[in-house]
């Protein structure tokens, strides 16, 4: 895993204010659903993006087909794709979203191509790292087996 410090993730996260979801899932189970779930309650605007589900509501908000379509500023982008397919989608950031920060790639998301072309326009790069989890961790939100997913169960 690549190592970044507390203090870089800390400030990606406190300045972070509206999120891009690529790949979110309508699926409450998936990961990229839960994870884009608590950024939401915990502040976050999120914006979810998938084409499959263009139109639909998530989280209060209309998905969105692409980054091409999102039509307010945007701190960062978090990619829940397979690492083969974040190039283009680090290259529409970069070019259609002017107030971009972050790049950031979840766990098992690697790209050292389109990692170093972000950097070299000024934007910070997260790989192999989820947004929830360095949250929970560096805010002291991590519960007992080290995971909070967010998730209430009315069974309970």
């Amino acid at each position: 895993m690549t190592l970044y410090s507390d203090d870089l993730l800390k400030t990606v996260l406190k300045r972070t204010k509206v999120i891009a979801v690529v790949g979110v899932s309508m699926n409450p189970v998936r990961p990229s659903y839960y994870v884009a779930r608590y950024l939401g309650l915990k502040g976050f605007t999120v914006i979810p993006v998938n084409p499959l589900h263009a139109g639909e509501i998530l989280f209060g908000r209309k998905v969105v087909e692409s980054l091409s379509a999102i039509e307010e500023p945007v701190d960062m982008v978090d990619i829940f794709r397979r690492s083969e397919a974040v190039p283009p989608i680090v290259e529409e950031a970069l070019e259609r979203l002017p107030d971009l920060r972050t790049i950031w790639m979840q766990i098992g998301v690697q790209h050292a191509e389109a990692a170093a072309m972000a950097e070299a326009r000024g934007v910070t790069v997260i790989q192999n790292r989820c947004p929830k989890i360095e949250y929970q961790r560096l805010f002291g939100e991590l519960r007992m087996g080290g995971f909070a997913t967010g998730i209430i169960s009315s069974k309970l």
